[in-house]
């Protein structure tokens, strides 16, 4: 299993470039899985339902499980927040990991950078950027390809992608 990040202001794109290149990688045979993190407090469940009450009540994990798919809410219930590392551990072993947030873990990342938002490059700033996909041209030593290059972007996802205990910024 190999890791690469995506990093970028809010509205880059980075969830649309991902959701773009999962079909394109899983028609190369690469099987994909991503991490996203939040910021704040979210659900997957809708309220009043039987799961989101279990977990309301105090469940420490709710589980649910149909014929389609099944998802493992996990309540902190004050405990610190998982590390990125532990959290792979608990995911099932697939080809590429794409971790969405996380800016400052130590893995290797992507920037996604959209122009129209005003906003400023992450790299060089951040070292863990190994690599940018962005709506202009930028100058780096680092990879750059276009954000709709979609084939581009996949490849890059590819070679820039390291085992979990190798996705340190080191040897960027």
């Amino acid at each position: 299993m190999k890791v690469i990040g995506l990093a970028g202001w809010s509205g880059a794109g980075k969830t649309t470039l991902l959701t773009r290149a999962i079909p394109l990688l899983n028609a190369q045979g690469v099987r994909v899985s991503v991490v996203k993190h939040a910021h704040h407090k979210f659900d997957v469940d809708v309220p009043g339902k039987d799961s989101w009450r279990h977990r309301e009540a105090g469940a420490q994990e709710v589980l649910v499980s149909s014929g389609t798919r099944w998802a493992l809410m996990h309540e902190l219930r004050g405990a610190p927040e998982p590390g990125l590392d532990d959290l792979l551990a608990k995911m099932s072993p697939v080809d590429l990991v794409v971790v969405e947030g996380y800016k400052a873990g130590p893995h290797r990342r992507i920037e996604v950078h959209r122009a129209a938002n005003g906003k400023p490059l992450l790299f060089p700033e951040d070292a863990g950027i190994v690599g940018i996909a962005a709506d202009v041209a930028v100058e780096t030593a680092l990879p750059w390809v276009h954000l709709d290059d979609i084939a581009a972007i996949a490849t890059l996802l590819l070679q820039s992608a390291r085992p979990p205990a190798a996705s340190s910024h080191a040897g960027r």
